[in-house]
């Protein structure tokens, strides 16, 4: 590691974009842009464990994106199936513990079995919280959050920021420190709309199956450079 690397966020969420034009740049189909995607994904894993990162969250299939292609739909759970086939093994022999964002009873009943599966296997593991937001929408999040409330009969007087929290797929987890959007777009995309309030964001042109870990390695440091003042003055202490 750098030494460079003086302040760790303690939670990185990451938007992997460009999967499709990697492969369009290249004169292949874009499911061949996620298959390498998928295949990044293991350095910046390792990368992030070798950092000290706590929470490493990715975005990898919104619910916007069932209206895309069929064939590609089906080839992004193929992905996801073969990677936990193929990674979980290693995952969890090096201490991560697998989560899932999102609304894991609308997937299909095969890759649902393996994503339970693999949450199961990796439970006890605490080196590095792997999130993985499938079928997640920050919108849908927070309406999720909602209904759940108003099933528990929650009164209205009681909701706070904390009690929401709780509430929403990312509970007992730290809202992100970091966000890092690869491919050079300026958007949200309806990604962790309500833990990113006070998040720091790092935007690069460079596409995500080109993401490797020296450039995670650039985030890491130029989040290290930011002064996160939350609202407040600067040099108030913030952090804690």
């Amino acid at each position: 590691m750098s030494d460079n690397l003086s302040k760790i966020p303690q939670h990185i969420a990451i938007i992997m974009d460009g999967n499709g034009r990697w492969a369009e740049a290249r004169g292949l189909p874009r499911l061949e842009g996620h298959k390498a995607g998928t295949e990044n994904l293991r350095q910046i894993i390792r990368g992030c464990v070798d950092a000290g990162v706590k929470y490493l969250t990715i975005y990898a299939f919104s619910t916007e994106n069932w209206a895309r292609p069929r064939e590609e739909v089906e080839g992004l759970i193929s992905i996801l199936e073969l990677f936990l086939d193929r990674e979980l093994d290693e995952l969890c022999a090096e201490g991560v513990k697998i989560c899932h964002l999102g609304r894991l009873e609308a997937m299909p009943e095969k890759v649902r079995h393996k994503v339970e599966h693999s949450m199961e296997v990796t439970c006890s593991n605490s080196r590095l919280i792997l999130s993985v937001a499938w079928n997640y929408g920050g919108r849908d999040e927070i309406v999720y959050a909602i209904q759940s409330m108003i099933k528990e009969k929650v009164q209205p007087q009681d909701v706070t920021e904390e009690l929401v929290g709780q509430y929403l797929f990312t509970k007992n987890m730290p809202d992100p420190d970091l966000i890092i959007r690869t491919s050079g777009e300026m958007r949200i995309s309806n990604f962790l709309i309500w833990q990113a309030a006070y998040a720091e964001w790092y935007i690069t042109p460079t596409l995500w199956p080109d993401f490797n870990k020296e450039e995670l390695i650039k985030a890491i440091i130029s989040y290290g450079q930011r002064d996160r003042r939350f609202g407040k003055v600067s040099g108030i202490d913030n952090e804690g």
